[in-house]
């Protein structure tokens, strides 16, 4: 979503941009590509043009001159999790990176929210479940407060260490407390990739535990938390999506002080968010 949003950027800026959703989204253990529910189109780099773009041609010349005189890349990498100037003004480029950043749409924040409307489910091409339907229902009755707890692949080591010991129960029972003061009759509606230790650790009379989305109907939560006029977020883009795409005029989002342990992620944050 956040390449996405970036593409709209450039394109608003009368660049020629097309996305590589090949390269990221091949092997096993990736997740599915979700926009269709959006309904949103957008142009596709070949392969073709990738191999062009990263001088990976294998022919026998080509190879010969990279052991010459090295390979001639245009590929560019973000320069770290923050924003990054140079990305908007690389032409011609390969951009890699994350892009989460606002800063990187600011200017075209109307068009990213106009295409990140929920069309599929608006036109049953997506359909929600009955159980859905009730809580979209109960979701809009009531003051409404969207918790992202994401656990599963933020407790693997094997990522460094970099999200762990960062989204503690400790920093969501502050969050509930300070969201209670804020928000009288606050109701938590808790989304979770790990449902049962969610149900154990938080589960009580003002909160409803959201179930039944799998890795391929993520868009099903991600809606519903967008439908909520407050929300807890982790440090999960999946999370601050729901809470950005969220049209309450007068919402409150909480957010983790720290994103990524070891590293500083000062333009992840939005003006809105309040860091805890």
């Amino acid at each position: 979503m956040f390449e996405y949003a970036l593409y709209l950027s450039l394109k608003a800026k009368g660049k020629e941009v097309k996305i590589d959703d090949v390269t990221c989204y091949e092997g096993p253990g990736t997740r599915p590509r979700q926009l269709d529910v959006f309904g949103i189109t957008y142009d596709r780099a070949s392969r073709e043009e990738l191999t062009e773009m990263t001088d990976a041609s294998m022919d026998a010349l080509s190879r010969v001159r990279r052991k010459l005189t090295g390979r001639r890349t245009k590929a560019y990498r973000e320069r770290d999790i923050n924003f990054d100037p140079l990305v908007m003004e690389k032409d011609p480029a390969l951009l890699e990176g994350c892009f989460q950043s606002d800063k990187y749409f600011r200017d075209c924040e109307g068009r990213v929210r106009e295409a990140y409307r929920f069309r599929g489910i608006e036109s049953g091409a997506f359909p929600l479940p009955e159980d859905y339907l009730r809580l979209e229902k109960q979701i809009e009755d009531c003051q409404s407060v969207s918790v992202h707890i994401r656990r599963g692949d933020y407790l693997d080591e094997s990522h460094g260490g970099l999200y762990t010991g960062i989204c503690t129960e400790a920093y969501y029972k502050e969050a509930f407390a300070r969201m209670e003061r804020l928000v009288p009759g606050a109701l938590f509606f808790l989304f979770s990739n790990d449902p049962e230790w969610t149900r154990e650790h938080f589960e009580s009379k003002n909160c409803v535990l959201v179930e039944g989305s799998t890795e391929d109907t993520g868009y099903m939560d991600l809606y519903l938390m967008s439908r909520c006029r407050h929300n807890i977020i982790a440090n999960s883009s999946f999370s601050w999506w729901g809470a950005w795409l969220n049209e309450n005029p007068e919402k409150k989002v909480i957010a983790p002080a720290k994103w990524l342990n070891g590293r500083e992620c000062r333009d992840i944050y939005t003006e809105r968010m309040i860091r805890l």
